[in-house]
């Protein structure tokens, strides 16, 4: 079974730092991509950071890019999300997924990340 165990989430003031990690098992690490989706109260869930474990591309959203950085690495099977300058916008659930292709197909469990102004 595919299983993303997250974690690292808190509570951080504005202009902080946090770093979340992903534990990735039950399947070959680098044949899928490893990201992050968020969702905040009241708002759509949306992709926030994407990486191929396979050649190590990545993607950023708009809002994030700058500010967060996605790693990887496959001898742990475990992704990570460095987030730096974080904003009371940045506030949300953020769930690790993994997929084929673009992240998407698995979810783990959602880690809270709360940013105080």
């Amino acid at each position: 079974d595919v299983q993303l165990q997250a974690s690292g989430g808190g509570l951080v003031q504005a202009g902080g730092s946090l770093r979340l990690s992903c534990a990735a098992s039950g399947f070959t690490f680098d044949e899928y991509s490893i990201g992050w989706f968020r969702q905040a109260p009241g708002k759509e869930r949306e992709a926030v950071s994407c990486i191929s474990s396979g050649d190590g591309s990545t993607y950023y959203a708009d809002n994030v890019k700058g500010r967060f950085t996605i790693s990887s690495d496959n001898a742990k099977n475990t992704v990570y999300l460095q987030m730096n300058s974080l904003k009371p916008e940045d506030t949300a659930v953020y769930y690790c997924t993994a997929g084929p292709v673009a992240c998407r197909g698995y979810w783990g469990q959602g880690t809270l990340v709360t940013v105080s102004s």
